[in-house]
């Protein structure tokens, strides 16, 4: 396990370069200066967007500004806002915890509703239930998350007045749950649908049988044997779904203002702020590689077959 472990350690090393020297290269090109957007409406003075450039190391070669903003990521420095000319980790430590409690949030939800409903689902396939189920989840895939958003804050703030229709403090979890569900209303139907495949599937297999020709109990046999090995696909799906709720929180942060990553990465890409969507976007990466490797690791917890050397 040790050595899987090292050996999947040292294989992330050229993917989270891979993927920060993208994104990197993505955002200086696009177009605009960010210096010159300093100065609005009036013409920039060459001389001091020269000047600036030169304090930011932004005159330099792009390969030059990428191994200092590596070599800097390092030491825990992910550069400067042009704008205010705040440090990115600033910003980034007041914005990443709001976005990872209305992800965990949203996570939480979608595991717990999504296996259940697939639990269930699976178990009575090709009943009422299940079609009911089925159509629900489709419904959700089909429609668009801002749609849902909107529909829910329509339905919820101002018919029902249950909630308020925007997030006035990010810390109540009662005001995140709205946009939570939102948020996980994809991801959901998902692992909704795959749980109920899965379980289906299984269901008819020879070891479930044979569980159940041994006379044992209803519930040892669905959740241990059936649910055990149901999940393996399912939990595939969520290592890669923490870092998809993340980037999907962009929008939903933006209907419900939620001041969040979503709301920083959208005011940072109108002020062509690139270390600031860089920086964000380096933490994803590594979230998403980090949830990756919990994946591999677990599924040797799911299915006692699978061992690493």
């Amino acid at each position: 396990m040790g050595r899987y472990v090292a050996r999947r350690l040292l294989q992330m090393i050229p993917v989270f370069i891979g993927a920060t020297l993208l994104i990197f290269c993505m955002m200086y090109a696009l177009p605009g200066d960010p210096v010159a957007a300093l100065f609005g409406e009036k013409a920039p003075d060459p001389a001091q967007v020269a000047a600036i450039k030169h304090q930011l190391g932004l005159d330099l070669p792009l390969w030059q500004q990428y191994w200092n903003y590596l070599t800097g990521l390092f030491q825990g420095d992910f550069g400067t806002q042009i704008a205010t000319q705040r440090p990115v980790a600033d910003v980034i430590s007041q914005a990443f915890p709001v976005t990872i409690r209305l992800t965990l949030f949203a996570f939480v939800f979608t595991v717990v509703a999504g296996i259940l409903l697939g639990l269930i689902s699976g178990l009575r396939a090709d009943k009422a239930f299940d079609r009911v189920v089925l159509f629900f989840t489709l419904l959700l895939i089909s429609v668009p998350s801002f749609v849902l958003g909107y529909f829910f804050q329509y339905l919820f703030a101002f018919q029902l007045g249950w909630t308020t229709p925007t997030v006035q403090n990010s810390e109540d979890l009662g005001q995140l749950l709205l946009p939570a569900i939102v948020l996980a209303g994809l991801s959901l139907a998902y692992v909704t649908r795959l749980t109920r495949t899965s379980v289906a599937e299984n269901l008819r297999a020879d070891y479930i049988r044979t569980a159940i020709a041994k006379g044992l109990p209803r519930r040892r046999v669905v959740g241990i044997h059936l649910l055990r090995n149901s999940l393996i696909p399912v939990v595939t799906f969520l290592g890669t779904d923490v870092g998809a709720l993340m980037a999907g929180a962009v929008v939903t942060e933006g209907i419900f203002n939620v001041h969040g990553v979503g709301n920083t990465i959208f005011e940072a890409l109108n002020r062509r702020e690139g270390s600031t969507v860089v920086g964000i976007a380096t933490l994803i990466v590594i979230v998403y590689l980090v949830a990756s490797l919990l994946v591999d690791l677990l599924y040797a917890v799911l299915d006692p077959r699978i061992r690493y050397d």
